[in-house]
């Protein structure tokens, strides 16, 4: 999938994904792809939450030797 911009937020735990997935979303443009990755496997549910929450859309989601990958378009 192809995307703007790319957030490495492995070895961090939760909180601290999603704050700076919304801070890379902010400066963002609508309709652009943030790619995350992330070690937290609570960030699963995280990502769920946050989409719902916010109106940004979850695109994909994956998961591949422990590192969780999220494909989120800003609203």
């Amino acid at each position: 999938m192809e995307f703007i911009k790319d957030l490495d937020a492995r070895g961090l735990n939760c909180p601290l994904p999603i704050l700076k997935t919304k801070k890379a979303l902010a400066e963002m443009l609508t309709g652009q792809v943030l790619r995350v990755q992330a070690t937290d496997p609570g960030s699963v549910r995280d990502f769920q939450a946050f989409a719902k929450q916010t109106g940004n859309q979850l695109l994909e989601q994956s998961e591949e030797n422990e590192i969780f990958t999220f494909f989120m378009r800003r609203k």
